[in-house]
């Protein structure tokens, strides 16, 4: 009886020894598993991970480039800005200086105008001849006018070297010192260019 109990427990044992090493080889089947399957996990997602990082780095050096050529054209365009802003002022600056030129010929015609219309008497004004010379005098005036040019005031002013050209001096009681006490010739500017001084006689 007791040797049927001892060939029992020898039977028992390697049953439970070969459990034992059944569950260590299945151990380590799957650890030896473990890392082949996570390298070929690994390998699976490599080319999805490394497509996505290059659609993104393409994605910023394409941003990049469009904001230089957003900057380009900012740029660009500010210069073309000041191209233009300097192109009309150049153009303006022309214009003056060819009107300019062309008034201060025009001047000696107005001046022999005045000396005209100021040498007759008031029986000479009444004529025909000299009401169309005035006309045209006031004509002419007109389009100066209207083209910018004004003329100068000088007599009763205090004598400016800016706008005045002394020629002589003279004592004078109703006029103080330094003051234009006649006008010799009138002097006459372009919108804000001084084209022709004032010849004037100045109180001593």
């Amino acid at each position: 009886m007791a040797e049927n109990q001892n060939k029992e427990k020898d039977l028992e044992q390697p049953v439970e020894e070969q459990e034992e090493t059944t569950e260590a080889a299945a151990e380590e089947k799957e650890t030896s598993e473990t890392p082949e399957a996570e390298e070929k996990e690994s390998a699976e997602e490599t080319p999805e991970k490394k497509s996505k990082f290059f659609k993104k780095d393409k994605k910023d050096k394409k941003d990049a480039e469009i904001e230089e050529l957003k900057d380009r054209l900012v740029r660009q365009m500010a210069e073309f800005d000041n191209y233009r802003k300097r192109t009309d002022k150049e153009k303006k600056q022309n214009y003056e200086i060819g009107a300019s030129d062309f008034i201060l010929k025009i001047l000696p015609v107005v001046d022999n105008f005045e000396r005209g219309l100021g040498a007759m008497t008031d029986a000479d004004k009444e004529s025909s001849f000299a009401q169309g010379i005035e006309m045209i005098y006031k004509q002419l005036t007109k389009v100066l006018e209207d083209e910018g040019v004004t003329v100068i005031e000088a007599q009763g002013k205090e004598f400016d070297p800016m706008l005045h050209n002394a020629v002589m001096q003279q004592p004078s009681e109703e006029y103080e010192s330094g003051i234009v006490i006649q006008e010799l010739q009138k002097g006459y500017k372009y919108k804000d260019k001084v084209l022709r001084h004032s010849m004037v006689m100045v109180a001593e």
